[in-house]
C-alpha cells in the first residue's frame, strides 16, 4: 500500500527536474527590450523607462503593456500598445496605426545591454 505515495513522490521529483529554471521570467513582458531604430526600454510591473528615458507608470498585464508617450518625447500623446509574443519578442503598435499595419518587433536586449 505504500507503493502509490512513493511513485507519486518520485513522479513529482522527476517533473520538477524537467521544468526550466528561468521559465518564470520568460512568461512575462518584464525586462529590457531593444529595437534598432528606437533604442531600448525597460518594463518592471507597471513601471517603464521609455525609449526616450522617461521613467513613468503604464498599464501592466503579465503579457501586455500600454502607456501614453510623454510630452518631452517624439510622438507625444500617442498611446503605445505592446504584446508579448514569446519570451524574446514583443509586438508594439501605436494608436495612430491602422489595422493590418505590421507592428514593430522588439527583442529582449542582450545581457550586456541594460
Amino acid at each position: 500500500m505504500t507503493a502509490r505515495p512513493t511513485l507519486l513522490a518520485l513522479t513529482s521529483c522527476v517533473l520538477a527536474l524537467l521544468l526550466p529554471a528561468g521559465a518564470a521570467h520568460a512568461d512575462a513582458i518584464d525586462g529590457n527590450w531593444c529595437y534598432e531604430e528606437a533604442g531600448r526600454m525597460s518594463i518592471q510591473g507597471p513601471e517603464i523607462i521609455t525609449p526616450g528615458g522617461t521613467q513613468m507608470q503604464g498599464t501592466y498585464g503579465r503579457h501586455s503593456f500600454s502607456y501614453v508617450v510623454p510630452a518631452a518625447e517624439p510622438g507625444a500623446g500617442t498611446q503605445i500598445f505592446m504584446v508579448l509574443v514569446d519570451e524574446n519578442t514583443v509586438h508594439l503598435t501605436d494608436g495612430q496605426r491602422t489595422a493590418g499595419v505590421t507592428p514593430q518587433i522588439w527583442r529582449r536586449c542582450p545581457a550586456d545591454i541594460s
